[in-house]
């Protein structure tokens, strides 16, 4: 691929060189440090990725205060939610991976709950354009994708309750991930499954821009998104085994509701695997757990019209966990049935 315009190039470094003066001169002297190396790690550059020692510098501030904390997400949100420039907003976007990856918790929490009212989109990059060059408008696609995947990968975080692909995710542990997730109800993990499958069909809908093959900027992205992909179908797959044990004791609009994530799942397969550097045996394994897992649940007409109007009907005649409240009391003799298979009925 061939180096931008040397004129655009000039100006990037322009435009960097007065973001730092400015900076400089109207940053709170405690904070300047932060201010700095967020300008010097989102550069106008778009054949440079984010430096690792001025994204140390960002990471690091999680450790101090919380208003440091807060100050150095909305510098970072200010910079991503004003630039025009299609490589200092994939730089932020970036940045903003790898706090969920790699931040402190309170980073994370910051950046989860910002800004305070929440919602989708809450990125505000569904409408970016970047027409300067026909490079920069292709990055915009991916500022587009990375940024509601991001927003994705947040709200799945949240359902799972810890950050996918972070250092403090139990993903590492299998056998305590098993235990947790043993322990869930049956519509919780349903919700944790559909949770995840929106994450893993959004990775499959990656776009494909011929003119940014290459692109080092797109590659780092890639790697990351690999990573959490990876995370991504280990989950499903302690999901799933999970599910396996609970057949037998599933309602018909919950094996509805099942069979209808699961054949989403499956129709990611084929455009994932066309991306090499997300194919894995153990991702493979995964995937063929999965399409026998459905097998198991029903038939192919489950998945239809008919199978969608029964899971909207069953949520309309769910009861309130509140209002079940009473139910859960117990009476001497009553048993006792665990969500999981794995264990057996007990009498008290």
């Amino acid at each position: 691929m061939g180096r931008i315009p040397i004129l655009r190039d000039f100006i990037g470094i322009i435009k960097d060189k007065a973001s730092q003066s400015k900076a400089a001169l109207l940053s709170d002297p405690k904070t300047l440090s932060l201010h700095l190396a967020l300008l010097r790690a989102t550069t106008h550059d778009p054949f440079t990725p984010p430096d690792p020692r001025h994204l140390a510098t960002l990471l690091a501030s999680g450790h101090t205060s919380r208003a440091t904390v807060s100050t150095a997400i909305e510098v970072l949100m200010d910079r991503l939610q004003t630039t025009r420039d299609a490589s200092v907003a994939i730089k932020c976007l970036i940045t903003v991976h790898h706090i969920i990856k790699r931040g402190s918790f309170i980073l994370q929490d910051r950046l989860s709950v910002y800004p305070s009212n929440g919602g989708r989109n809450y990125l505000k990059l569904s409408n970016f354009r970047d027409k300067t060059t026909l490079l920069t408008w292709e990055l915009s696609y991916w500022v587009r994708w990375y940024a509601l995947y991001l927003e994705n990968l947040l709200q799945t975080s949240r359902v799972l309750g810890f950050f996918l692909s972070s250092a403090s995710s139990s993903v590492d542990n299998n056998e305590e991930e098993e235990e947790k997730v043993s322990s869930l109800t049956n519509s919780q993990l349903l919700k944790e499954i559909n949770s995840l499958g929106n994450l893993i069909e959004q990775i499959s809908r990656m776009p494909n821009s011929l003119h940014t093959n290459g692109n080092i900027l797109v590659d780092e992205v890639l790697g990351m998104v690999g990573e959490d992909y990876l995370a991504s179908t280990n989950e499903v797959s302690i999901r799933v085994s999970e599910f396996k044990e609970r057949l037998s004791c599933l309602s018909v609009f919950e094996s509805v509701e099942l069979g209808f994530a699961l054949k989403r799942l499956e129709d990611c397969k084929e455009r994932l695997s066309a991306l090499g550097q997300m194919r894995n045996v153990l991702v493979e394994t995964v995937w063929g757990s999965i399409s026998e897992m459905k097998d198991q649940v029903g038939n192919d007409e489950l998945y239809g019209e008919e199978g969608r109007l029964m899971t909207m009907e069953s949520s309309k005649n769910k009861v309130s966990e509140s209002s079940r409240y009473g139910e859960r009391v117990l009476k001497l003799g009553d048993s006792v049935d665990f969500f999981s298979g794995r264990f057996s009925k007990l009498q008290y």
